[in-house]
């Protein structure tokens, strides 16, 4: 049986990469949905920081948190059909997330302000994500190709 031409294009290290990182997105979204894996169940809002569930009993979630997880690991699904894609899922992605770990510090929590929400647990790990993704993205961009390599 023929393989077509899509089936046997190239799927560079960035873009593996990038579709591990957007996979781990769309199950942290699938999980903040998940009685028990979610703890507090019952208090989560759509938005705000009156929201009381916590994923995995650690992490501040909302209706809206969740949602912008899953989309954000589509998005990066999307991006990682191409390398360049790619890279820019990964890089801007850190990007938003280091935004996301300086907004976090710079808030109250308990206000208004905090409409994600996100706490103490959710800060570290966006300055993780944030530095991974722009690692990785950095890293695996300025690569050398190997001539005949193949997935």
């Amino acid at each position: 049986m023929a393989r077509s031409d899509a089936a046997t294009r190239h799927v560079s290290p960035l873009q593996t990469a990038a579709r591990v990182v957007a996979a781990v997105f769309l199950l942290v979204g699938i999980l903040g949905f998940i009685p028990g894996v979610t703890t507090d169940y019952g208090g989560m809002t759509f938005a705000g920081h009156e929201s009381t569930a916590m994923l995995l009993g650690v992490f501040h979630v909302s209706i809206l948190h969740n949602i912008v997880h899953l989309l954000f690991g589509v998005a990066g699904l999307t991006l990682a059909r191409t390398a360049a894609g790619a890279a820019g899922f990964l890089i801007g992605g850190g990007a938003i997330y280091l935004a996301l770990w300086l907004y976090g510090l710079l808030i109250d929590q308990h206000s208004a302000a905090n409409f994600v929400p996100v706490n103490g647990a959710d800060n570290w790990l966006h300055l993780g994500l944030g530095v991974g993704m722009i690692g990785l993205g950095v890293a695996l961009r300025r690569r050398p190709a190997i001539a005949g390599r193949t997935a």
